[in-house]
């Protein structure tokens, strides 16, 4: 049975990681349920040029190649009908690239007033990996709180911080780092980067 992924896309900077962990998951027979937040679309188009196409041609002229085994399905942040709100909808972990700090902040405090704060909530009560991106710099005491307690409750809070050591060349190549990381929580093998040592 295909592993079934949670993706959310935020409103903060970094929308690269979000289509970059896209490319990885799509190019291998998994399905995927995406959920982009309204200032997450305004990001997207500032940062990507997307311009309200069809989603997956989109993806497609990002340089995604679909396997002929996976799925895509996209849901609006309202939809409270979509199957990640439910806890009875098994999955196999959720990603939030980038998290913003207000998605931080609703996860940390119990607000699921949206499509990704409830499958957040549901990911973490039902005990299923859940992956956060925070994108800010410098942080505040308040980040750094809901960090603490989005942790306490079971998430793990994962910094795009890109790894240097093995000399990246490309903007691409630092960010598979990050996605690498992702991937390995997930349990998903990859060719993204090598094991140190």
């Amino acid at each position: 049975m295909s592993k079934k992924i949670v993706v959310a896309i935020c409103g903060a900077s970094g929308s690269i990681y979000g289509i970059r962990l896209l490319k990885a998951l799509l190019s291998r027979p998994l399905k995927i349920y995406l959920i982009i937040s309204k200032a997450g679309m305004k990001v997207l188009e500032r940062e990507t040029g997307y311009r309200n196409e069809p989603f997956s041609s989109f993806l497609k002229d990002q340089g995604i190649i679909f396997h002929e085994n996976s799925g895509l399905n996209i849901y609006d942040q309202d939809d409270f009908f979509a199957p990640p709100a439910s806890g009875s909808f098994r999955h196999d972990g959720m990603v939030i690239a980038p998290c913003s700090m207000k998605t931080l902040g609703a996860i940390a405090s119990g607000i699921a007033d949206n499509l990704i704060h409830r499958a957040a909530d549901v990911s973490l009560k039902e005990r299923r990996p859940l992956i956060l991106l925070p994108r800010e710099t410098p942080l505040n005491i308040i980040h750094l709180k809901n960090m603490h307690r989005a942790a306490m409750a079971g998430a793990v809070i994962m910094p795009p911080s890109p790894s240097f050591y093995f000399n990246p060349k490309t903007i691409s190549d630092l960010v598979d780092t990050v996605t690498a990381r992702i991937l390995n929580h997930l349990n998903i093998e990859h060719d993204l980067s090598k094991e140190w040592g």
